[in-house]
């Protein structure tokens, strides 16, 4: 459970790292966005890991298809660290992809997506684990994220964390 948990951190990530300068329904523009190294903290709010506060520090970049984004690295809970690694795609109507090897492995598949102004929301799914993830850009280089999931049909809070993109390496849909 807590290696899904930090997959969910990990894909928060790998989906909100690209809003920067991304318009409301602009997938090109915010696939574009992701590049760069992203860096902060996150706490576990809810369940059995409560408490566990953990980093995370990734690196992010476009595939070479117009809609796709990647994302790689690691979150760090203690002296343990993770490898993490996402992939999302957007075919012009909602987003899809995999975090790690997808739910049929050890991590998530995203289902769903919306991007509107300054916020994202994604369908998330494993097996019996449906849930959410929620980011809201408070500038051009910070996220704030939560992670919620279903739980007797409501969706609850279970991590937060706030995302800051590291100042040495930075990209825009607006840059050439």
């Amino acid at each position: 459970m807590f290696r899904t948990v930090i997959a969910g951190v990990s894909l928060a990530v790998a989906l909100t790292a690209g809003m920067g300068s991304a318009s409301a329904g602009s997938s090109k523009g915010f696939m574009e966005t992701i590049g760069g190294r992203w860096v902060g903290p996150g706490e576990i709010v809810a369940g059995k890991y409560k408490g566990t506060r953990f980093t995370c520090d990734l690196a992010g970049g476009t595939e070479k298809a117009p809609s796709a984004m990647q994302l790689d690295g690691s979150c760090r809970v203690g002296l343990f660290s993770q490898k993490m690694s996402a992939r999302v795609t957007h075919d012009g109507r909602t987003y899809k992809g995999a975090f790690l090897d997808g739910a049929k492995g050890a991590g998530l598949d995203i289902v769903s997506g919306v991007v509107e102004g300054d916020r994202m929301v994604f369908g998330l799914d494993r097996k019996q684990l449906n849930g959410a993830m929620v980011a809201r850009l408070d500038d051009g280089d910070a996220l704030n994220v939560t992670i919620s999931v279903k739980v007797d049909g409501e969706l609850v809070p279970v991590i937060g964390m706030v995302l800051k993109r590291d100042g040495a390496v930075r990209q825009t849909a607006l840059q050439d």
